[in-house]
């Protein structure tokens, strides 16, 4: 049994350190509970209270169950201290004053000073305690008996009251036959008792020899009526109540007359209440667990009442923190995906197979022509910026977005112009009539002059046609101007051999340091709310040990355990996309850096139109652009929603509907540009915009003039009611 009540300590302490978390005052009702049956879950002793109004018998009747005038009784309220009765070798009063002083004398004469209202009918303020110890045996068993003021006179008594109930593992509330249940009896059995899960009571009626035996019999019918409607928690078979005339029952005792005694109902009232008490003795956590769980519940609710609004602030900040940091990391990866894919071009046209496709034949007539300057600055100058500009623009998008480290431009230089050592002319003059003497160049002239040089330029086309790399021999005599043209497609070919090389190094250099400024730095939660998540910690540690200990004595509770709210990604440190090589067509093709050589020049001829495939990686660009742009304008917006629920929204609204008939006109129109139904989603206005863009666009027509004029002025159309139908 010891064990059991140690085992009750953790729920004491539990309760103790959970109310430490209120912050309740000291003399507040709910403190006064906890400390109250904190200290009585880990008594030992089986304590009953007898409670009812002044100058009801409470003492009188406790004095005839010790069989002697123990505790002062008169005509005039007097007990006005809580006395409790204990067992002892001999009669004795201990009384321990508020300031520690104890009070130890035999008898009990002293609680005429100590123990008694003064002339004001007040308590005395300086008696923290009042104890009377008796040589009887049933105390002898592990039992006190508290001798409680009396009710409906004070407040102070009565708040005394209120917390001595809770520390009674058994109640006797005494009646007044002749004025049975008063309203304020019947407030203080649900406000004191019930309320507080007290329901171990015992109704004990007195005076009811004072009545006649008409009156008697009809009080009795009511008592029975008032112990059925109070579900008291008693062991089977026991009545809850009883008659006790209570001063007939003392005068009896003192003068033994146990026929006395048995006709007052004292010797009945006596056996029932030992053979309760034996019962419930045993297992006192059964009488005492419903007093914590009422107290307990109070508890919870009262750290609910600070906890939730603490964790819904927390939860606030975090979900913006992470809707920030979402907006974030996908403004990151998409700057990422768009620098990583206009790397990947860059690389691809760096990559020495693709400009010797693309540039060797031009380059090395621009050399022989004397015209590589101008042929260099024009063409592939012209081209790189394009490309490099690409580049660079996706970090200064980055540079704007999260203001890390500003970005370098990109700056790849060109090899110094190739320089080509004629050879000495054989005697043997060569005839123009070779396959490879047609001129290409315009007759320009180069530094052979004449027409040799432009022999030299046609040389170059028919050599690079014949893939000389391929051919088993050449021809034994081979001619001066195609001798000079291989030395120009030579000079050519290290010329862009060491460009594709230089570039692509610097390249690499470059995007390794993309990272430093495509990247965010996680911000530090601010000191303010670092410390309430603390303060919510330790409220919800509390509630969760609580709720533990409940459930380890079987106290269900209609709360769940608290679960730790998460920080947001606010850790230290910094946010850059993963490298996703994305590879290049080159790549794809040859998988290494083959040189090309035998691709003739393609004859001067209009632009081309632009595949399908382009005008896709155009759309695909803008859109990156404009979500960059909506989520910079989500991020100047306070608690903005993330990207996903914010378009999710978007996607399932309908536009709002227009006010005036000319704006519903207009709408109206605009869906049907589109080929949608009115009231269509802003999803769907988008996709449909995005189809009509693929199929009009003006770059997929340049050569031709009729159906160009034709998609410039369906693609106006179409941009006018998106614009139209995307900003409502």
């Amino acid at each position: 049994m010891q064990q059991q009540y140690e085992g009750y300590k953790d729920l004491a302490d539990s309760l103790k350190s959970t109310s430490a978390l209120l912050n309740l005052e000291s003399k507040s009702q709910l403190h006064q509970d906890i400390i109250t049956i904190c200290n009585h879950l880990v008594n030992p002793t089986f304590r009953i209270a007898v409670f009812g109004p002044f100058n009801y018998g409470k003492s009188t009747l406790l004095n005839a169950m010790l069989g002697n005038r123990t505790l002062p009784i008169d005509l005039i309220p007097t007990t006005g201290a809580a006395i409790t009765v204990k067992y002892g070798s001999d009669v004795r009063t201990r009384i321990m004053l508020v300031d520690g002083t104890e009070i130890y004398r035999s008898g009990t004469e002293v609680l005429q000073q100590f123990a008694i209202l003064d002339g004001n009918r007040q308590m005395r303020k300086d008696v923290a305690s009042v104890e009377v110890f008796c040589p009887h045996p049933f105390l002898e068993t592990g039992v006190e008996l508290l001798d409680l003021p009396g009710t409906n006179d004070r407040d102070e008594q009565d708040n005394l009251i209120r917390e001595q109930l809770l520390s009674a593992d058994l109640v006797i509330q005494l009646l007044d036959a002749r004025k049975l249940m008063t309203l304020g009896e019947r407030e203080n059995l649900r406000d004191w008792l019930l309320d507080r899960g007290i329901q171990t009571v015992i109704f004990v009626a007195n005076f009811m020899n004072l009545l006649e035996l008409d009156e008697q019999k009809q009080v009795q019918n009511r008592l029975l009526f008032v112990a059925a409607s109070f579900r008291a928690e008693l062991p089977s078979g026991f009545s809850n109540l009883y008659r006790v005339d209570a001063l007939p029952a003392l005068r009896a005792r003192l003068k033994g007359d146990v026929a006395a005694a048995n006709s007052s109902g004292l010797a009945a009232f006596e056996t029932a209440l030992q053979n309760i008490v034996g019962i419930l003795q045993p297992n006192r956590g059964s009488v005492r667990l419903p007093r914590v769980e009422a107290i307990a519940s109070q508890i919870q609710l009262s750290l609910k009442a600070k906890i939730d609004p603490i964790a819904s602030e927390i939860k606030s900040f975090n979900d913006k923190q992470n809707a920030k940091i979402e907006i974030k990391e996908k403004a990151a990866n998409l700057i990422y995906k768009g620098f990583t894919t206009s790397v990947a071009e860059l690389r691809d046209w760096l990559a020495l197979p693709k400009l010797l496709t693309k540039y060797q034949a031009d380059a090395a007539v621009a050399l022989a022509e004397n015209n590589f300057k101008a042929w260099q600055t024009n063409t592939l100058k012209k081209d790189l910026t394009q490309l490099q500009l690409a580049v660079v623009k996706w970090l200064y998008q980055a540079y704007e977005f999260f203001q890390e480290e500003r970005p370098q431009d990109l700056l790849i230089p060109f090899p110094s112009e190739p320089q080509v050592t004629l050879p000495s002319k054989s005697n043997n003059t060569d005839h123009l009539n070779e396959p490879g003497s047609i001129a290409v160049g315009g007759g320009i002239g180069w530094l052979l002059g004449g027409p040799v040089g432009a022999a030299v330029v046609g040389s170059i086309s028919y050599l690079l046609n014949k893939n000389i790399q391929k051919q088993d021999q050449q021809s034994a005599k081979e001619s001066y101007h195609q001798e000079v043209a291989k030395l120009c497609i030579t000079a050519i070919d290290e010329y862009l051999s060491s460009f594709s090389s230089q570039g692509l190094s610097i390249l690499n250099e470059y995007e390794q340091k993309a990272a430093k400024v495509i990247c965010f730095e996680f911000s530090q939660e601010p000191p303010e709310i670092t410390k309430k998540r603390e303060s919510l910690q330790q409220l919800q540690n509390g509630f969760n040990q609580l709720l533990r200990e409940l459930e380890k004595v079987k106290i269900l509770s209609n709360y769940q355990f608290y679960q730790e709210i998460p920080k947001s990604r606010n850790s230290n440190g910094k946010y850059s996309p993963q490298p996703e090589r994305v590879q290049t067509s080159s790549q794809k093709d040859t998988g290494n850096n083959t040189r090309v050589e035998s691709v003739s020049p393609p004859p001067p001829k209009a632009p081309p139109s632009p595949r399908p495939e382009e005008v896709e990686a155009k759309f695909r660009d803008w859109e990156v652009n404009e979500e960059i742009a909506r989520m910079k304008a989500e991020m100047r917006t306070p608690g903005s929603q993330t990207g996903k629920q914010q378009n999710t929204t978007q996607s399932n609204k309908a536009p709002n509907q227009p006010k005036t008939q000319t704006e519903k006109d207009k709408i109206t129109h605009a869906y049907n540009i589109l080929g949608l139904q009115a009231n269509a989603s802003l999803a769907e206005v988008k996709q449909a915009y995005r189809t009509l863009v693929k199929k009009w666009h003006p770059d997929l027509f340049v050569n031709q003039p009729q159906l160009l004029k034709q998609a410039q002025e369906k693609i106006h159309l179409v941009n006018e009611a998106y614009a139209l139908l995307s900003e409502k």
